[in-house]
């Protein structure tokens, strides 16, 4: 084990990098990935991920501050249009890119998109041709050539742009990325202490936590239209830490499809939901969850920021 001077003079690297692309691609699950350890909502519905979320990866070499962004779309609200913001803007404080693409789905508009900002950025990407394990990215062949038409030359001649195979549910060159990227950073101090692998707020975690539980229960049915808002964390009895948390949905229709027949879809996400609570804090946690109507929420100024969507 190195001494504390050792220590003191060891050259570290560290530096920041944003995992970008369109919704669906897998960008949650490969920083889950890239940490060891589940920070990240993960849904194969599109646009899970409403806000940057940043996970520190810390080893002998340095670290790494990677951002989770939300999915660039199509969208006219409020909240999508803090989403794509929150997507441009992690472009531009980053030291590295991991563009991360769906390499077996055909490329779209949003794809396009998403080159379309990445092209001139001036920061080194790596193309993440994720899901690899599948199909044997069948589309890889496609977006080199989408990147090749964006900038008018071949790849061989863009020096700052690196292609890399990948599947980050199967774990696949996981470990190699990671030294790819300590490669790319340059030498300075750690900004996190080495035990910390988020700053994720935590009563931003355990709406996420809900959340998720929702959109994995009920799939295409209400996610869009649905948000949780933390009310109340307190202890409750000696231990257990009692969390309060309202479900909002926009319609009566929704609120039904969210309670589910005699409260069966309320009572089995809040159990799964409760399990992951008590991993994340250590201890006992006693969930209380109401549903709500509120109309178009996701335009109200008020709420989003509430959630911790600075618009």
């Amino acid at each position: 084990m190195p001494s504390n001077t050792e220590n003191a003079h060891r050259i570290t690297k560290c530096g920041t990098v944003a995992i970008i692309g369109r919704p669906n691609v897998g960008k949650s699950t490969l920083l889950n990935a890239l940490l060891g350890e589940k920070i990240s909502i993960v849904s194969d519905v599109p646009q899970t991920t409403r806000q940057q979320i940043r996970g520190i990866y810390t080893d002998e070499r340095g670290q790494i501050i990677f951002i989770d962004t939300p999915g660039f779309h199509v969208g006219r609200d409020s909240l999508d249009k803090y989403m794509n913001r929150a997507s441009r803007g992690a472009m531009g404080g980053v030291d590295l890119i991991i563009h991360l693409v769906d390499a077996n789905d055909r490329i779209g508009q949003e794809e396009r998109q998403v080159i379309g900002q990445l092209k001139d950025c001036g920061k080194t990407i790596i193309v993440g041709f994720n899901k690899v394990d599948l199909s044997k990215g069948k589309y890889i062949p496609d977006y080199i050539q989408l990147w090749q038409d964006m900038r008018g030359k071949p790849v061989g001649e863009m020096p700052d742009l690196i292609l890399f195979p990948l599947s980050a549910l199967k774990g696949t060159n996981v470990d190699k990325l990671i030294g790819v990227l300590f490669e790319h950073l340059s030498e300075g101090p750690l900004l996190y202490p080495q035990d910390v692998i988020t700053d994720l707020p935590q009563r931003m975690a355990m709406a996420d936590m809900i959340r998720e539980k929702f959109f994995l229960k009920m799939r295409e049915e209400v996610p869009h239209s649905l948000a949780v808002v933390i009310e109340h964390v307190a202890p409750r009895r000696g231990k257990t830490l009692h969390i309060r948390a309202v479900i909002l949905v926009e319609r009566d229709s929704q609120k039904e499809i969210v309670i589910g027949k005699g409260g069966a879809v309320l009572k089995e996400a809040g159990t799964a939901a409760r399990k992951d609570l008590e991993e994340l804090i250590g201890g006992k946690v006693f969930l209380e969850l109401f549903v709500k109507i509120q109309n178009n929420w996701r335009q109200d100024q008020s709420i989003l920021e509430e959630m911790g969507y600075v618009v």
